[in-house]
């Protein structure tokens, strides 16, 4: 509860700095909350159960920080503090709005944060929609850029859209359950069709709306059509903090809302559902990126396939303990991975207003610290041993082999092999391809971005050789 008043407070408070007409104090100042934020939850850590959903209940109960709600505040802070530092750009800039645009990220962060630690489903679609309408703000804020106004309002039709379902979804359930909590709601759901079997339809029908609702926010097919415009017109920076903080939100709430909410014998209803919207997610993610010549397009597909991976933790959810260190590490690993890979591209960016492949030519004469990281970034993404991302699958792929979905992991397998040939393209085109003329010259990159690069590929390391020390988070 102190992170979300923390950041509410300091998004406020940031405002007010922007009356000071100086960007070069905003960074600083939002960097130093996130610290303090990542500082105090990393402290807070209680010694309870990973499955404790009810340790520390606000606004009766509707808010629960729990250890689950933590970790995955851990991430997503952590997240937003390293790649706070590739926006440097506008600061440089003198972007007059650039106070908005850290108090909006600050903001969507204070929804993200409810979407992990909500107890009720009306908390969950406040956190979704206060994440949501900043998301709108961010992905427009290159005025102009036709490209960014486009997907921003992509993003705000088909958005809208989806919280209309998500909502009617939410209201059937009430109609069915008569509660918003989930821990009465999950006892109702799995007395229902022998209490109430006239209900029982409205029921299904609630839960595949919120499944419609939810898969919308983190690209799962067939509803991810929105993605790969969005991540190509919106601002690179804030491309990253929606490919990163949002999916991990999105994910751990419904991996929350399906085992308290949903489990059980009811979970024989929605799981040939969300099975078929993985299958689906995984194919159209990694064959998708596999046609595409722009960079951050293939990024977006690969967004798309990662929340393919994700969702084999929500089809095995009942290895609880299993799927959630899974979808924890995993999360970590892409986030950390990603926030690497985009960087990198804004600052390409910045300096060869470009985002295709042939913009990486060369890079690894010109800028060899980009260009490593930019390696050790898609290695992980891949899935590649001695990389974070190779024991994040592993992990996901165990959970789903320990209840018994081999075919899944087999498909899983075969298109993590596909991911491999779109992984390598920018690696290839960084040493093995000549930079363009004019484009020859070394990408600016201040000491604050190169600290922040090593840490990341170290972190990314780390996860790959020691995994075994980021257990201590989730004991």
């Amino acid at each position: 509860m102190l992170s979300i008043i923390l950041l509410s407070v300091s998004g406020l408070a940031n405002l007010f700095l922007g009356f000071l007409r100086s960007n070069r104090v905003l960074l600083p100042a939002v960097m130093l909350v996130l610290a303090v934020v990542l500082a105090i939850n990393l402290i807070g850590f209680d010694t309870g159960q990973l499955a404790d959903w009810n340790a520390s209940p606000y606004f009766a109960g509707m808010l629960t920080f729990d250890r689950y709600a933590q970790v995955f505040t851990t991430v997503m802070v952590l997240t937003v503090l390293l790649l706070l530092p590739f926006s440097q750009k506008f600061v440089q800039d003198g972007n007059p709005n650039l106070a908005e645009f850290y108090s909006i990220m600050l903001f969507s962060l204070v929804g993200a944060i409810m979407m992990v630690s909500y107890n009720n489903v009306l908390v969950l679609f406040l956190g979704i929609e206060t994440l949501s309408i900043a998301m709108y703000v961010l992905a427009g804020s290159d005025k102009s850029n036709l490209r960014s106004n486009e997907s921003a309002l992509k993003y705000f039709l088909m958005g809208s859209f989806a919280t209309g379902i998500l909502l009617f979804g939410i209201a059937l359930i009430y109609g069915a359950t008569r509660t918003f909590d989930l821990a009465q709601m999950g006892v109702a759901v799995r007395a229902l069709p022998a209490a109430d079997p006239g209900m029982t339809p409205m029921l299904y029908i609630g839960i595949l709306l919120m499944l419609i609702g939810i898969g919308f926010k983190i690209s799962a097919a067939p509803f991810h059509f929105w993605t790969p415009d969005v991540y190509e017109g919106a601002p690179t920076v804030f491309t990253a903090f929606m490919s990163t903080v949002v999916k991990t939100a999105g994910v751990a709430g419904f991996f929350k809302l399906l085992t308290i909410a949903f489990g059980g014998d009811t979970s024989g209803f929605w799981l040939p559902t969300l099975t078929a919207m993985l299958v689906l997610t995984l194919l159209i993610g990694n064959v998708g990126a596999v046609a595409q010549t722009n960079a951050k397009r293939m990024l977006a597909y690969s967004s798309i396939s990662h929340a393919g991976y994700l969702m084999l933790a929500l089809v095995a959810l009942n290895s609880e303990t299993l799927s959630k260190t899974a979808i924890f590490f995993y999360s970590l690993a892409y986030s950390l991975s990603t926030v690497v890979s985009f960087g990198v591209l804004a600052l390409v960016h910045d300096q060869r207003q470009r985002d295709d492949y042939d913009s990486l030519n060369g890079l690894a004469k010109t800028n060899p610290l980009l260009a490593f990281a930019m390696t050790v970034s898609m290695l992980s993404l891949a899935g590649i041993p001695l990389t974070g991302g190779f024991f994040g699958k592993f992990q996901l792929l165990s959970a789903a082999t320990a209840e018994g979905y081999i075919g899944l992991v087999v498909f899983a397998l075969v298109m993590s092999a596909i991911g491999i040939y779109y992984y390598l393209r920018p690696i290839i085109a960084m040493y093995m391809k000549p930079a363009e003329e004019g484009t020859a010259a070394p990408v600016p990159v201040t000491m604050l971005q190169s600290a922040v690069l090593v840490v990341l590929v170290g972190l990314i390391v780390l996860m790959g050789v020691a995994p075994g020390l980021f257990d201590g988070f989730l004991a």
